[in-house]
């Protein structure tokens, strides 16, 4: 079983749309939100590296942004 966590914050179309990508997709995620919750936002740019979101870490895997041909090959 595959274990993806996106990392979001409010007001980011980019990752309403990853979120639309893996609901019609029957992909199960673990969403963070890092307006809400400042323990993912340190997690986020501590463990990944990454300043912007949406970041989609998938099998501890993390990609920067909304790639669907590494999330496809990830889940694979």
């Amino acid at each position: 079983m595959n274990q993806v966590i996106l990392y979001t914050q409010s007001n980011c179309p980019p990752c309403e749309f990853a979120k639309l990508y893996f609901k019609n997709n029957n992909i199960a995620y673990i969403e963070k939100n890092i307006t809400r919750d400042s323990k993912a936002k340190t997690e986020m740019m501590v463990k990944y590296d990454a300043f912007s979101t949406p970041v989609i870490v998938i099998n501890e895997h993390p990609i920067i942004g909304f790639d669907q041909e590494k999330i496809e090959e990830l889940l694979s």
